[in-house]
This record gives C-alpha cells, structure tokens and sequence, in this order.
C-alpha cells in the first residue's frame, strides 16, 4: 500500500487530492495505533502483572506475540470498517473520502482529548460511532440537496440494522462481561478457595484442561475463520464442534496431569501465560480494525474509482460491499507497531495502575473520591447481602464463607511489597473469561470493546472474590462508575465530532490541512503535558510505604515534607498578594487550583498515616505520635493558605472594590517577612541543619507582631478613612488566617525540634 503511494504521487505530481487524503490517512492509522494503543491495548497485561504470576519480561514477550497472531486473524473484521454501519452503495467515492477522513481526524483528537484529561475510553466505541456520525452528517447533506427525498430516507443510507447490532453487542459487553466474570470467580473460588496449592491434582488437571481447552478452541479455530488459509481446513473443523472439543478437554487434561506430576509445573501460571497470549491475540483481531480498517477501506476505495474513469462525485462505492482479503503483510505491519507501541509507552504503566488498584484484593492509596451514587451502590449492596445472608441456611453460609477466608501470609515488613494485587486463581479467570467473550465476539464479527470486556471481567471477579471490602467498596464503586461513564461520554463525544469534521470537510476541502494541523499540534501538546505529569507523579509522595522504615526514618521523611510544603506555601501567599494587588482574577484562579492540589496531597498523606505506622521497624508511639502531630500541623497550614486564596478569589470574582494602598503596602511587608521565615525553614530542612530551628522560632515572634500591628493599623482606618465593609471582611481574614499560619508552622518547628533533641539524647 505505501509504496504503491509512494508512485502514484510521483506519477500525480501531488495534484489529485485523493491521493494527499490517502498518505494522510495512512500516516493517520499509524498515529492512531500509537495513541490508541497507549490508552488501552495494555488491558490484557493487568491479570499477570497484578498476579506477579510471571516476570514482566516474559510477559511483554508472551503478549507481543499475541498481538503478532492477532493482527493475521483480523482480516474479517475489516467489514465493519467497509460496510458494518453504512450502506456503501447510497454514497459517491467523494463521500466516502470525506466519512473515512473525518472518521480518523475525530479518533485522534478525541483519544488525544481524553487522554490529556486522564480518561480510559474505548477505541472500539470510538470508532463505531465515528463512522456513524460521520455517515449520518454525510447522509443528511445529500438528503437536503435531493428534493426528492426526505429525513425518513435516512435509514436507506444508515445500516441501522448492523449499526444496531454492533452498539446493543458493545453495550451488553459490560453487563455481560461482569455477570460472566462474577459467576464463573465465585465457583473457582469455591473449588479452589485460597488453599489452592493444597487442592488435589486431578483438580488442577481439569481446571487446566477446561480453559486451555476454551483458549484454544476459540481463539485457533474461531480466529481461522478471518484467515484465508481456513478454507484448507474448514472441512475438519465445522461440524465437529463436540468431538474436538471433548477431545481437547480430554487431551489437555492428561498433559496437565503430566506437567504437574512429572515435571512439578504449576499449572494455573501456564494457564496465566497461555491466557495472557490469547487475550493479546483477540485484542489484537479484534482492535486492529480499529485503527487500520478505515484507511484500508478508503484504499480499496481509491483503487476501485481509479479504474472506473468516472468523477468522484458520480462514482458510487457498492464495491465495497464485496468481501475483499486483506494484506496479511500490511496487517503486519500494523500488529509490529503495536508491538513496539507497547514496549516503549511511558502511559501503559498508569492504564495497568488503574486497572490493578481498583481489583486489588488488599487495602491501599484510593485512585478515585466516593460520590452520591457509589455511596448508594454499596448501600444498596449491603442491604442485598443482609437478604441473602438471612435467607441462606446457616451452614450453607458458613461453608461458603470459609471457601473465602484469606490466609495469613507471614513476610518481614520490608517484603509486603512483593505480595501480589490478587492470586493466581483470579488472574486465571480473568484472562479465560475476557479471552473466550472476545473471541466470540471477533468470530461472530460483533466489533466488542476489549476495554470493556477486560475492565469488566476484573471487576466482576474482583466483586465475587470479595476484594472490595467495607474499607474500599465505596471507592472502587466510584472507580468503576467514573469509567463507564467516561464511555459514555466517548460515544456521544465520537457521533457529535465526526459529524462536525465531516461537515466542515464537505464544505470546503480546504479544512482538511487546517484539521490536520490541528491535530500535530495537540498531539505535541499531549506528549508535553504528559511529560509534565509524569515528572509531578515522581515527585509525589506517597506513603503507603514499601520499604521498612527506622525512627531516623521518621525524621527524613517528615523533612522532605516540611521542606516542600514549605517551599510551595511562600510562592502560594506571594501570589495571592500579588494578584490581589493587581486584581488579576484568572492567576488568583490558577493559584486556588494550585492550593487545592496541595491540600489533596497533605489529605493524601494522612490516609496513608495507616500504612507508615505499620512499616515502622518497631512499635514506637513517640514516632508514630510525632509523624501524625507534623501531618496534623501541615494540614492546618495548607488550610490557612486555602482560606487566604479562596477569600480572594471570591472578592475577585464579586468585582468588590480592591484594598487600599495602605492595606497592599501592609501585606507586601508581611509577606517579605514571611517569604525570608519559609526559605530559612526550607533551607533548614532541606540541608538538615535542625540546629538552627532557634533562630526561626526567635524571628516569628516579631512577624506576629506585625500582623497584630496591621490590624490595629486597619481598626483605625475604620475610623477615620473611607474604607468598604467587604474590603474590610477581606482583609482582617488574610491577616488572622496569616496569623494561623505562622502559628501552626511554629508549633509545627516546636515538635520537630523536641523529637530531633529527644531523638539525639537516645543516641
């Protein structure tokens, strides 16, 4: 396909448009597979990374060849993009153009968009419904300008009936991925409970035997159906569906036997590493149209109008409704980049995160905040398990209920790290049941969301495994909720949008370099904003600790802290000063957010007060003690700052009359003292000279007399000059919050000094 470009723009001299739409399309499917498989192909990895069943290396290996047998499965998924959700006879090679180029402008803007904003989509659902926007805009524009047709000829251009199909099958993926999931979790369970290693060996032969047996029947001999060489061994398959599957189950439940007899093999990480190709090889079938159908399409296209000698708008495109093979080699081609996609994106780490916090089976850092739904869900939840608790005869229950009791793993504090988010036996199903469900989906041609599927397949396992506990559920509820909605959303965002960029397409072709444009620039600006991200994630500080953590411990850590609160608040109050001085409302905007994220921060390091006290190396509630009063102490300075710069804002917003310049000239002094007491307390941290904490403490004495001094300053003024009632409001709660402020770091430098003295005395 490029080089067949390659000659025919030498040949055209760049003068056929066609031709230009063509080598941006091309290049567009290769800025689609990176993008797109950076948000989501790195979904069928999280069930053996969270399991740690498998080294990641090996593990990366195993999925990339997968995605390598996947990409030569997909040819016959290629037919969504052809004529899945339109009706290609009703449009003109020109129309055609325009659906397939505003369908790959809209993908990568919106995965772009979604991705700056930290969203999981779907490119499935993106794609699906891109195509129908798209065609639909297209549809509408001609129906207008035949007088003889009306909006009800609508559903002559629309395939409504496949598009129906392929959205109700996108749609019952989640509803029915999660079901499957939570069922098929909560028998293993029962079979295995969490003693799996001491379950007979028949028992693991079997398990074994069944899922490599579904493995291999779905995605080998389902998969070959979009192959071209099925054809050679379509007589041996169809109409023996029962024989090979009874003789499969039979076959790999004796070698499974084998390997854990003879050669001591544990046969649920062979499942894990079998599973985890499969996944990867139906991704890959299944999500490869994605990315490459349209432009192949569009090629098809070109190829079929060239030889016709007609005009692009005369020609019309029932062409496309034939079957036509797809390039394994430039399937390849594609499946490579993917590949290499997924060694080398610095976002897959975040995806795998995301997927693995909210399924965990322990306690940990909550990723999302509780919301009135969520609380409803679990409420809702545990009303429901009250019913059933009651119905269900007690010792039914109890037996149940010790399939599901958890053992006790006894490790050194500094090895909790290495326990995994979840076991093998969960792992296990998670990747059988996303495996078996995509498969189907990709042999019926039914383009099903892998996001979806994989997503939900955890979840469910992890509900019916019991993972999300009293602690948790309302977070991993409003995990789980914020997702599906961002689905949502992806759907209405895709329809809309490519609807627009086919409309302004049409209207002049002009629009397509300046979209193309648009879409270099905010995919540079994606890359930058997520190297700054990354750079702010290395940065923060978490402590749901690892590692074992010593009393000197106690004491470096809560310096880092200190010395970076300290830092941030000096350039906060210095800002707030300063814009209210200037009346600049969008910096004292900029600056609230920047607070905000300093006080969800300080709330992040008190949640995880929990996991630093129990990773003390020894029960010492002086530590402890002083670790949460220093916490404590930053809180309340971050809610000092917050008040300051929210109460600004506010009287910003309100247009309110700004202070005087005796009030500003007051303020300035204020915060010159103050900004010369942070930098010293920085410096103090940061180099770890405690010492000098005297001094520090001797010099906050005489800026607190100057905050009392200007607000006998303002009482006066009061009196005697004119001054507003909101002005006023404002001022006296910046100097009494000031006032908090230093009051909480010296309080804050008094426990400190205390606890290094004390400290040093053990010595």
């Amino acid at each position: 396909m490029f080089v067949t470009l390659s000659n025919k723009i030498k040949s055209n001299k760049m003068g056929d448009p066609y031709i230009l739409m063509l080598v941006a399309l091309a290049v567009l499917a290769v800025v689609d597979l990176v993008v797109g498989v950076s948000n989501d192909a790195v979904n069928f990895l999280n069930s053996a990374i969270g399991s740690k069943a498998i080294s990641v290396r090996n593990i990366m290996i195993i999925a990339s060849i997968g995605v390598f047998m996947g990409a030569i499965t997909s040819s016959g998924m290629m037919e969504v993009a052809r004529k899945g959700i339109f009706n290609p006879n009703m449009f003109m090679f020109q129309d055609i153009m325009f659906i397939f180029m505003a369908v790959m402008i809209t993908d990568i803007l919106l995965l772009d968009i979604f991705n700056s904003l930290g969203m999981p989509t779907s490119t499935t659902v993106s794609i699906v419904f891109e195509l129908l926007g798209a065609a639909v805009c297209i549809s509408l524009l001609k129906i207008s300008a035949n007088d003889s047709e009306s909006f009800n000829d609508l559903w002559s251009y629309i395939n409504h009936e496949t598009a129906t199909k392929i959205i109700f099958g996108i749609l019952l993926s989640v509803v029915v991925a999660f079901s499957v999931g939570a069922i098929v979790q909560f028998f293993s369970r029962l079979i295995y409970s969490f003693n799996f290693e001491k379950r007979a060996t028949y028992i693991n032969a079997l398990f074994g035997g069944f899922a490599i047996t579904a493995i291999t029947y779905f995605i080998i001999i389902k998969g070959m159906k979009g192959t071209p060489f099925y054809k050679d061994v379509k007589h041996l398959i169809e109409g023996n569906t029962i024989a090979i599957i009874a003789g499969s189950f039979a076959a790999w439940s004796l070698i499974s036997q084998l390997l854990i007899k003879v050669f001591k093999i544990n046969i649920l990480k062979l499942i894990i590493g079998v599973g985890t190709f499969s996944l990867a090889m139906a991704f890959s079938g299944n999500d490869l149209v994605n990315f490459v159908g349209v432009p192949i399409a569009a090629w098809n296209s070109y190829q079929a109008w060239e030889v016709s000698g007609l005009a692009a708008d005369a020609f019309s495109m029932g062409v496309l409704a034939k079957k036509v093979p797809s390039n394994v080699w430039l399937l390849l081609i594609a499946g490579g980049i993917m590949v290499v996609t997924l060694w080398t994106s610095s976002k897959a780490q975040n995806v795998i995160k995301t997927g693995i916090d909210l399924s965990r089976q322990g306690e940990g850092h909550e990723k999302f905040q509780p919301n009135p739904l969520s609380r409803v869900v679990v409420r809702v939840a545990m009303g429901l398990n009250s019913v059933i608790s009651y119905i269900i005869p007690k010792p039914t229950l109890a037996f149940v209920n010790s399939k599901f009791e958890k053992p006790v793993i006894s490790l050194p504090k500094d090895k909790t790290y290495e326990l995994p988010a979840f076991d093998l036996i969960r792992a296990s199903v998670n990747l059988i049941v996303a495996g078996i469900l995509i498969s189907i989906a990709t042999s019926m041609k039914l383009p099903l969301s892998t996001t979806y599927v994989t997503f939900m397949v955890a979840m469910g396992t992890s509900l019916a495994d019991r993972a999300w506990g009293r602690e948790s559920a309302v977070y991993r509820v409003a995990g789980v909720l914020n997702v599906i909605g961002g689905w949502f959303l992806t759907a209405i965002t895709a329809f809309l949008a490519a609807a627009l960029v086919a409309y302004l397409i049409s209207w002049d072709m002009v629009m397509i370099p300046i979209l193309l444009a648009i879409v270099a620039i905010l995919i540079g600006r994606n890359t930058l904003i997520h190297r700054k991200k990354t750079k702010e994630v290395k940065k923060q500080q978490f402590i749901e600790r690892a590692d074992l953590i010593t009393i000197n411990g106690v004491i470096e850590e809560s310096a880092d802290h200190i010395s970076e609160v300290a830092t941030r608040v000096n350039k906060l109050y210095t800002n707030v000063v300063n814009d209210l001085a200037n009346h600049d409302l969008n910096k004292l905007r900029k600056t609230d957010k920047h607070v905000e994220k300093l006080n969800d921060e300080i709330d992040g390091l008190k949640d995880g007060v929990f996991y630093f006290i129990k990773s003390l190396d020894e029960t010492s509630v002086q530590a402890s003690k002083f670790y949460i009063e220093v916490l404590g102490y930053l809180q309340d300075v971050a809610q000092s700052i917050s008040y300051i710069s929210r109460a600004s804002y506010k009287h910003v917003n309100n247009n309110h009359k700004n202070l005087k310049k005796g009030q500003l000239k007051d303020l300035k002094s204020i915060d010159n003292q103050l900004s010369s007491l942070l930098v010293k307390i920085n410096e103090i941290f940061k180099n770890r000279t405690f010492d000098d904490l005297d001094n520090v403490l001797i010099e906050k004495q005489a800026l607190l007399v100057d905050v009392s001094n200007s607000i006998e300053k303002q009482v006066a003024r009061i009196r005697t000059d004119e001054t507003s009632p909101k002005n006023t409001t404002l001022y006296f709660s910046v100097l009494l919050e000031t006032k908090d402020l230093i009051g909480a770091l010296m309080s804050l430098l008094q426990t400190y000094e205390e606890f290094y003295l004390n400290t040093k005395q053990v010595k």
